[in-house]
């Protein structure tokens, strides 16, 4: 059993785009291209699609033209090689031209009729001058480097600040501002003299989204949104269900109060989409939270109502199943006795792992082995191992503590239960193995984990309790 996503590509929930008022039009003359099919590309967050093609003649010319307006965004200019791209902004102005070499995209590149790709370009050969002058210096070693390294980056800075305060308001000044760092000022010193590392990173995240314009759709148009989401939340987020659930909620309300669908729903369906099957073992709340807060509530609009149906449906599975739940008791026969039934909660041990098998399952034959060296070697540190067999033959499943030599452990025979079950619904075994990690408490500390991760998982989890333990000051 394999479990599939319940989100639908993005696609299917964008419920429209903004364009511009006019048709396209984009005349190319490219030294050193000598004819060949040319594609116009657009992005689409971190994607990039093919939204017009043509043909180049043996001087390198190309037309490519269209009755209906650009979306505002980010473009490239694909090349017959399908390697070479030259990147084109669209903006209002969408009847334009362009000459090019291909030696140098961006020394040759020269626009007419465009004041964004103007400026876009004008920038990049200010900044690419600079840095070969620097390199050249660099490679010199001459006496004064340092001091005519500063100039450079002097004559950077002033260029820089010059360009945003000159360009104000337009698609280009907007574009770089999106991409650039938080500046960030000096920072505190610590009593021993160090710099506070930790304001410096609380001061970074907390202005990580100030030049973003949430309120611009076209910014979906580039690669710009779906890189500071990632970095954002992947990087400079911890990844705790608490930690996330904030983060994520931060950022939504950026994108509502910007008062753009297609972002609004573009950011929750990115968050959600991560956290759908996590990689971080204790994070699948996040999915619940915006689920139950966005798309149940209709904040997200999602046309498809069996996505919605499907979400609902694994919401209620998951909600009860969360690490730091209690996990819900259960009884089955034993292998040890058959006339008795072996509880989940009924073990005393420190620590407990559940594994959700069938005899037959190919995947299980390979973990079993692993278990019983988990379980030989970790025993006698106070963790208990339970397996449970969901399905098969009373007979195949006691065939199966045999062969693998399991017989000290906990088994249970799962079609024997002290209640009525279906293990798919009251745990989320949509897949065998399926493994859980409880407390002492049956407090789940971790779910869906490889048999190969439970001694490193227990090991970290152990030392984060004896560390939590300790008086604040005496933490190092």
């Amino acid at each position: 059993m394999k479990l599939k996503r319940i989100l639908l590509p993005l696609f299917f929930c964008i419920t429209h785009l903004v364009f511009a008022q006019s048709a396209y039009r984009i005349e190319g003359q490219i030294k050193g291209l000598n004819g060949g099919s040319c594609i116009l590309a657009n992005y689409y967050a971190a994607q990039i699609y093919a939204k017009d093609t043509a043909q180049a003649d043996k001087d390198g010319h190309f037309v490519i033209e269209g009755n209906k307006p650009l979306a505002g965004g980010v473009y490239e200019i694909v090349l017959p090689d399908r390697k070479t791209l030259y990147r084109m902004l669209i903006a209002d102005d969408q009847d334009f031209s362009f000459t090019a070499d291909t030696v140098d995209i961006v020394g040759s590149m020269r626009v007419k009729g465009s004041r964004d790709n103007e400026l876009f370009y004008e920038f990049q050969r200010f900044m690419k001058d600079k840095e070969t002058e620097y390199q050249k210096l660099k490679a010199q070693k001459v006496p004064d480097s340092d001091k005519r390294y500063k100039d450079i980056q002097d004559q950077r800075k002033a260029f820089y600040d010059n360009f945003m305060k000159v360009n104000e308001g337009t698609f280009t000044v907007k574009l770089f501002k999106a991409s650039a760092e938080p500046e960030l000022p000096p920072a505190p010193r610590l009593p021993n003299g160090k710099t506070d590392s930790a304001w410096v990173f609380n001061y970074y995240k907390s202005h990580y989204w100030d030049n973003f314009d949430f309120s611009d759709a076209r910014m979906l148009q580039t690669p710009f949104l779906h890189q500071k989401l990632d970095r954002y939340i992947k990087e400079l987020t911890l990844q705790t269900e608490d930690s996330l659930i904030k983060e994520a909620d931060l950022v939504v309300n950026k994108a509502i109060k910007g008062n753009q669908k297609d972002i609004i729903s573009y950011c929750i369906w990115y968050i959600t989409n991560q956290y759908e099957m996590p990689k971080t073992v204790g994070t699948e709340g996040v999915f619940v939270h915006m689920g139950e807060k966005y798309y149940l509530t209709g904040i997200m609009p999602v046309s498809d109502t069996a996505t919605l149906k499907n979400m609902s449906e694994r919401i209620k599975v998951l909600k009860p199943l969360l690490v730091n739940k209690i996990i819900p008791d259960l009884g089955v026969m034993s292998y040890r006795a058959p006339d008795k039934l072996e509880y989940i909660h009924g073990s005393k041990a420190d620590f407990q792992v559940l594994f959700f098998y069938s005899p037959t399952c190919g995947h299980c034959r390979e973990s079993a082995p692993k278990l019983k060296a988990f379980h030989d070697k970790m025993h006698a540190q106070g963790v208990d191992v339970m397996t449970v067999a969901i399905e098969g033959k009373e007979d195949e499943w006691r065939k199966f503590i045999k062969e693998f030599k399991l017989e000290g452990m906990t088994n249970g025979f799962g079609l024997v239960a002290s209640r009525q079950v279906v293990y798919r619904n009251d745990y989320d075994v949509f897949s065998t193995p399926t493994v859980y990690v409880l407390d002492k408490n049956k407090k789940i500390i971790a779910r869906r984990l490889g048999v190969e991760d439970l001694e490193p998982f227990l090991n970290v989890y152990k030392k984060r309790l004896a560390l939590e333990s300790k008086p604040a000051g005496s933490r190092q």
